[in-house]
């Protein structure tokens, strides 16, 4: 079984995903940590309520958050990090010695890049006046939203599309995504 760490730093609904799969027997792997750059995220007492340590690792508690990062990931013996709407970007001694995926709101490389998540993304592909967009499940390298496309899942959009439906359509769409991914990355069958 493969042992996966979940980065988040708000509500995790990546976490959920994964968590509701596991217990489907969808996904054979461990949470085996969860981490969160922010004291006050859900996903923290979303990991305590499933018993699974969590920790908060940011500048006001690490000396070297990058060290502190990897040590956990190894004590734990992490070798996958799924980053659940973590909003920090990740040192390369993180990219380059674990496996490391992310899913993105946006068919990839359109509207990626620094400062493009959440409503952002979504405002921007009504604002281009695209008619598909979609979710990206890629890895994770040193440039934002720049690593492997491991899937992509595509949605049409209406003609009276607004973010905010824009918005719940792609979360619907993340869920199918996120294991699909997950599963074909981690050469799951």
């Amino acid at each position: 079984m493969k042992n996966i760490a979940i980065f988040a730093s708000h509500n995790g609904s990546g976490f959920d995903t994964i968590v509701e799969a596991i217990k489907e027997k969808k996904l054979p792997i461990k949470i085996c940590l969860v981490i969160s750059n922010n004291t006050n995220s859900p996903v923290l007492q979303k990991a305590k309520n499933e018993n699974i340590k969590h920790y908060v690792v940011n500048q006001n508690n690490s000396m070297d958050v990058n060290a502190r990062l990897t040590e956990l990931l190894r004590e734990n013996e992490c070798e996958y990090i799924f980053l659940s709407g973590y909003m920090k970007k990740l040192h390369s001694s993180i990219t380059e010695n674990f496996k490391v995926l992310n899913t993105h709101p946006s068919l990839l490389p359109k509207f990626g890049g620094a400062g493009m998540y959440g409503t952002r993304v979504h405002q921007a592909v009504i604002e281009s006046q695209e008619k598909i967009s979609g979710v990206t499940i890629h890895e994770v390298n040193a440039q934002y939203d720049d690593g492997e496309i491991i899937l992509q899942k595509e949605i049409d959009l209406s003609e009276d599309e607004t973010v905010e439906t824009l918005q719940a359509k792609i979360k619907k769409l993340e869920k199918i995504a996120i294991v699909e991914g997950l599963m074909k990355y981690l050469n799951i069958s």
